[in-house]
């Protein structure tokens, strides 16, 4: 028997002879292999970018069409021609000021309260001050001492002068008594002076009304801390008998804006009542900004019918024959700057908001008459969101279908 650890020597020689041959590989073959392998992934990462933005892209486009508000357009609707228009004026009082204190203290009584009705020179408050009794009580004892002073100094000085004349005393000693003298009687005039300053200051103790009006704020109390200058208001008071009314006239119009004309105006919490004011002044220059024409239109209150802050209508006449056109009124827009229509324009593929501003004319609670700011071919979007700001995107739907046109 053969023993199984030794080898075969038959066996190893067919071995041989059936193993085929291992060659090495090229380390040329072996660069190629490795930068195919490169190139595919580089073009399997730029496929993935490129569908990762394309996706981002879409969700992009789609996300803003979403947020774009969905408005229905329509033109405005010819109306007669006109020959008045109306504007919005801001009503202020005739005379407005702030009361501040001028001395520091403690509010010691106050005597009217927003709503009440003062004349002028009328007592609003009342401040204690007990630091500024303190000095003038001492400026008036310095007074008092500086006068005895000086007059103490003028006898002197008056007998130094009639004994020079029989030489029973030197010049130089009545030269010196006599400028002591002049000393004196300017160190009185000057405690005289502060005296009078601390004794004007003492004068603010006392508020008055400065001229008759309504008290509008009342922002003290009782036993609170006052200190002088405007970092605290004490009241505020409004002469309110005359009212201003502030309104900006377009550039078309301001060639009929003349001093002295009556006008109409009517307010809304006051229906059915036209109050008769009178163009006073106006800036007499076309504001570069806005292109219109600022102009005070003053009115009798004296029924004290109208509140100050409140806002007005007002109505103009002018020679000027124009298109008017009417829309629903629940196109209009309320914003600061004044009354404004929301319009859809092209700029480019996108449809966007741009915010007119217009004239108001006649309305009738439904409709309204816009008689400046509209021309025909308009597109005018019927009940705009209050959040629609200028050049927002808007996605525009055509009545009567659900199809879109705009913003896409």
């Amino acid at each position: 028997m053969n023993d199984p650890s030794t080898p075969n020597p038959h066996q190893a020689a067919h071995e041989d002879i059936d193993a085929p041959e291992q060659k090495p590989i090229s380390p040329k073959f072996a660069a190629i292999g490795a930068l195919v392998l490169i190139v595919l992934a580089v073009v399997i990462a730029v496929l993935g970018i490129m569908s990762r933005k394309s996706a981002d892209a879409v969700l992009a486009d789609r996300t803003e069409q979403t947020a774009a508000p969905t408005v229905l357009t329509a033109p405005p609707t010819p109306g007669a021609p006109i020959n008045t228009f109306m504007l919005p004026g801001n009503v202020t009082a005739f005379t407005d000021a702030p009361i501040y204190a001028r001395t520091s203290g403690y509010l010691k009584k106050w005597y009217f309260d927003i709503g009440a009705r003062v004349k002028k020179g009328q007592l609003l408050a009342e401040i204690s001050t007990p630091e500024l009794d303190q000095q003038l009580a001492q400026a008036e004892g310095d007074l008092l001492n500086a006068q005895a002073s000086a007059n103490n100094a003028r006898i002197q000085a008056e007998r130094y002068t009639g004994l020079v004349k029989t030489n029973a005393v030197s010049q130089q000693d009545t030269d010196t008594f006599v400028n002591q003298a002049a000393a004196t009687a300017a160190a009185v005039r000057a405690s005289q002076a502060n005296v009078q300053r601390l004794r004007e200051m003492q004068s603010f103790e006392k508020v008055f009304a400065p001229f008759d009006g309504v008290v509008t704020a009342r922002t003290i109390d009782t036993g609170q801390l006052i200190d002088t200058g405007v970092a605290k208001e004490l009241f505020r008071v409004q002469a309110d008998q005359t009212l201003r009314i502030y309104t900006n006239v377009p550039q078309a119009y301001s060639n009929g804006v003349k001093r002295g004309n009556k006008l109409d105006v009517t307010f809304a919490e006051q229906p059915g009542k036209v109050y008769q004011g009178t163009i006073v002044r106006t800036a007499d220059a076309i504001d570069p900004t806005t292109r219109t024409l600022l102009t005070e239109v003053d009115l009798d209150n004296r029924k004290g019918e109208l509140l100050p802050g409140s806002l007005a209508q007002v109505h103009f006449k002018t020679a000027f024959m124009g298109q008017s056109y009417v829309i629903p009124i629940a196109a209009l827009m309320f914003r600061r700057e004044g009354m404004r229509v929301a319009v859809v324009v092209n700029d480019g593929s996108v449809t966007k908001a741009h915010l007119v501003p217009v004239i108001i004319g006649e309305d009738d609670g439904a409709t309204v008459q816009i008689t400046g700011g509209l021309n025909a071919n308009d597109r005018i979007i019927q009940d705009p969101p209050d959040s629609l700001i200028e050049g927002e995107k808007v996605t525009v739907v055509n009545p009567g279908n659900s199809s879109k046109a705009g913003g896409q």
